[in-house]
Formats: structure tokens, C-alpha cells, sequence
């Protein structure tokens, strides 16, 4: 694991890795995790937005749609130019989620010195990923969300990543940087799984 990541660290310098996946599929716990062990910076575009919504007391995603893009632009892109960030590699959960959004999110990263090296999707079936949601609606353990507490608003959010996050991934793939990963197993199956695919990855 460690001579994978002291790979992963030199091929990724101070760029960017985005993470992408249906609801439950992990990304914020692999993400904050992967930047952790690269010593990088852990940027969520959900908790952003969250925050966002709290301070402001706005309810955007309240129905689990996406935000428009204009909005996501304004509030999310800020963030590559903050100053705790400089020098850092990143670890980005879905920033830009809804196709069209891919060309300013990879321009905004580079101009900021984080390039976007690679796109992570973390594949999960829609089966696995109800069953994930009722559980940690359950366990209470991801704290006081609308799509916890609404199935309805769950299944839109799940709609949305089908019409809207599946062609981002496509472009991604077409310019040959998307990293498919298997994450029905375990959190350390799923990161296991995500630290030996990056370490393939590109000069890796």
C-alpha cells in the first residue's frame, strides 16, 4: 500500500483527482481518506453546497436535484483558489456533476495549479445502493439530510446521476483519464481498490 501511494503522490504532484458515484457509493469517505494519505486537500462539492444552504438558509437541493450550473459556478469553483489549498494535490467528491460543467471545472483547476489527472467512478448497483441507504437511514449516521429522510427525494437523486453525471463520466472517458472501480465491498475492499487503480494509472 505505502510504495502504491509514494507512486500515486509522485505522478499526481499538486493535481487533481475527482471522484464520482451514485449516492451511498462512497465518495466522500474514500475521498477524505485518499487525501489524507497523499497529504492533500479534500474538497466536496455536497458539502459545499450543504454549508452553502445552512449559512444562507436556502433549501436548493431540497427535492435532490442538482443545483443549476450557474449557481455551482459561483458557489463551488471559488474554492480551487483558496490559499490552504496552494501547493497541494486535491481530492475532489463530484465537482461538476451535470454535463456541460467538465470543460470550466478542468479549466478552473489548472489555472488554479491543480489539474485534473483523474476521474474515479465508483460503480455500484442501484440495489446495493438502496440497501446502503437504508441502512445508514437506520444507523442515523449520516446526520439530518432530505434525501435521508425522503425516499422520494433519494430516487430523484439517483434519476439525476443516470440523465445528468453519466455523460460527464463519458467525457472523461473519451479524454482517457476515468478510472472505473469496483465499490460493493467493504470501505478497505473500496479504498484497496481505489489506491491499486490510480497506482496504473497514467505514469503511476
Amino acid at each position: 500500500m505505502e510504495e502504491r501511494l509514494e507512486k500515486i503522490k509522485s505522478w499526481l504532484g499538486t493535481g487533481s483527482i475527482n471522484i464520482f458515484g451514485l449516492p451511498m457509493s462512497g465518495k466522500d469517505t474514500v475521498g477524505m481518506r485518499l487525501a489524507e494519505k497523499l497529504d492533500g486537500k479534500f474538497l466536496s462539492s455536497g458539502i459545499i453546497i450543504r454549508n452553502y444552504e445552512a449559512e444562507k438558509d436556502d433549501h436548493m437541493t431540497e427535492s435532490g436535484e442538482l443545483i443549476p450550473t450557474n449557481k455551482f459556478y459561483d458557489i463551488v469553483l471559488p474554492y480551487f483558489l483558496h490559499e490552504d489549498i496552494k501547493g497541494h494535490p486535491l481530492i475532489l467528491s463530484s465537482i461538476g456533476r451535470w454535463s456541460g460543467e467538465e470543460d470550466e471545472v478542468m479549466r478552473k483547476a489548472k489555472e488554479a495549479n491543480h489539474e485534473i489527472k483523474a476521474v474515479v467512478y465508483l460503480k455500484l448497483s442501484e440495489e446495493n445502493v438502496r440497501e446502503r441507504w437504508k441502512n445508514a437511514k437506520a444507523l442515523g449516521d449520516r446526520g439530518i439530510r432530505g434525501d435521508d429522510a425522503d425516499p422520494k427525494v433519494f430516487e430523484t437523486r439517483i434519476e439525476e446521476f443516470h440523465e445528468k453525471t453519466l455523460p460527464v463520466l463519458e467525457h472523461y472517458r473519451k479524454l482517457g483519464i476515468l478510472v472505473e472501480v469496483d465499490a460493493s465491498g467493504t470501505r478497505e475492499e473500496v479504498f484497496e481498490n481505489v489506491i491499486q487503480a490510480l497506482s496504473k494509472n497514467g505514469s503511476a
